[in-house]
């Protein structure tokens, strides 16, 4: 089973920023697509964004856009997810998932199901 980890969360206000960090135990890395989801209290998982294996292509949420930034360090096996101008609805447990290259259309948002892995979560809280 692959392990993915995600770490980076944590408490702040509005306006602020956080980078989220993902890693997983698949080989070569990039031979995955990989992608950001959020869930808040009570509510379903939804999509964030997601990456292409090179990096060349990229999917974005329209509730994120012009604020998150998703990209990857192949050689060094990490994504990451930049967040800036963070509001209060942004509040939600976010996670990391990956799935592995096949054909995949990048314009449109994607789905919980078409990724296979999945990270255990980490909590970002932003105040008013």
């Amino acid at each position: 089973q692959e392990h993915v980890v995600e770490s980076g969360g944590g408490l702040v206000q509005a306006g602020d920023s956080l980078r989220l960090s993902c890693t997983s135990s698949v080989r070569p890395f990039s031979n995955y697509a990989m992608g950001w989801f959020r869930q808040a209290p009570g509510k379903a998982r939804t999509f964030v964004a997601a990456i292409s294996w090179s990096g060349a292509s990229t999917v974005y949420a329209d509730s994120v856009k012009g604020r998150f930034t998703i990209s990857r360090d192949n050689a060094k096996n990490w994504m990451y997810l930049q967040m800036n101008s963070l509001k209060p609805e942004d509040t939600a447990v976010y996670y990391c998932a990956t799935e592995k290259i096949r054909p995949m259309k990048w314009d449109r948002e994607f789905a919980a199901a078409d990724f296979s892995s999945w990270g255990q979560g980490t909590q970002v809280t932003v105040s008013s």
